[in-house]
């Protein structure tokens, strides 16, 4: 630890590159579009659960007019609630640690240069400690706590990380408030190695912002949405790919793996089917490595629709809705 203290007091603080204290939302996002802040490292080296170097990409290049936006003040978004929590989760951290925490309204820089381009916002710094220098604020609900069973997931690590190298920290605490109901306080010491490798990575992902190049999708749902977002018509005309020996495999190896998943499919119904079909009507069924239940969901009320406009068919004209329509991908063979 001390090795590390002394190695990171030889360098320079990072750069407050601009106050965020009276910045709108929208500028405060056109900021961050100039570089790679704390929250983005995870997505930059493929490494987020939620989001794909590919969305990012969109973002960075200034690409996403079409991609979902999230409502801050939403209050069925997890940011809504993250956000509102974020003082409460701190000073129940300082409550639980005794360590003062002052917010940083600033959206922080590298101060190498050859590093300008990594950026970071902090929840808070910590005050007066020689053992921790930032607080990372977290909130978990029932869906999100899964990823916290084993301690702190490696989409935060990496974020934290990010934070230690642009400030030049030894060590962050991410305290996280799981199911609006539990604290628990993380502490992450910097890892030279690893901050080292992420700046690699993450340099590797700003060249495809540099240079106006997409990076490659990476079959998640974020890809999915941001390739749809990008080509969201197609113009009709037929690509003649047979002499590409490269997508000509892509296109082969589709093919099997399509054939398999479909024949798991069939196994996975007959099994499924020969446990309920031994089930009858239990409502529950226990086995040796874990259980089952199959039970009537409640009736629903619904409208029908086709009926009303077959009645009523001046509805249709009176109150229209257009459905965007999508690109749909059919193979044939």
């Amino acid at each position: 630890m001390r090795n590390t203290a002394i190695a990171v007091k030889a360098h320079r603080p990072a750069l407050r590159l601009v106050s965020t204290k009276e910045l709108s939302r929208a500028d405060w996002l056109n900021v961050r579009k100039g570089g790679i802040g704390s929250s983005d490292a995870a997505a930059a080296v493929g490494l987020n659960p939620y989001q794909s170097q590919l969305e990012l990409w969109m973002i960075k290049t200034g690409r996403d007019d079409a991609l979902p936006k999230i409502d801050p003040s939403d209050e069925t978004s997890p940011m809504y609630w993250g956000s509102l929590l974020e003082p409460i989760v701190a000073a129940h951290y300082t409550k639980r640690s005794g360590n003062r925490v002052r917010r940083v309204n600033a959206v922080l820089q590298h101060p190498n240069p050859d590093h300008a381009w990594m950026l970071a916002n902090l929840d808070y710094t910590v005050v007066g400690s020689n053992e921790v220098q930032i607080l990372e604020c977290k909130t978990a609900g029932e869906f999100g706590s899964r990823l916290w069973r084993d301690g702190v997931p490696e989409y935060v690590v990496l974020q934290v990380q990010h934070q230690l190298a642009v400030t030049n920290k030894i060590a962050a605490d991410v305290c996280v408030l799981v199911c609006g109901q539990e604290i628990r306080i993380h502490r992450i010491e910097r890892d030279d190695a690893l901050i080292a490798r992420l700046i690699e990575l993450e340099r590797q992902f700003w060249r495809y912002v540099e240079t106006d190049l997409p990076p490659p999708a990476d079959g998640s749902d974020s890809a999915a949405k941001a390739l749809q977002c990008l080509y969201p018509q197609d113009r009709g005309n037929t690509l003649d790919l047979t002499d590409d020996r490269d997508m000509s495999s892509a296109f082969a190896d589709l093919v099997t793996v399509r054939d398999d998943i479909a024949s798991r499919e069939k196994i996975e119904a007959e099994l499924k089917q020969r446990i309920q079909q031994c089930m009858g009507d239990a409502s529950r069924a226990r086995f040796e490595t874990g259980e089952v239940s199959w039970k009537r969901s409640k009736d629903g009320l619904g409208l029908d629709v086709a009926t009303l406009l077959k009645e009523q068919p001046e509805l249709l004209s009176t109150y229209p809705l257009i459905r965007p329509g999508s690109r749909r991908f059919l193979v044939n063979v």
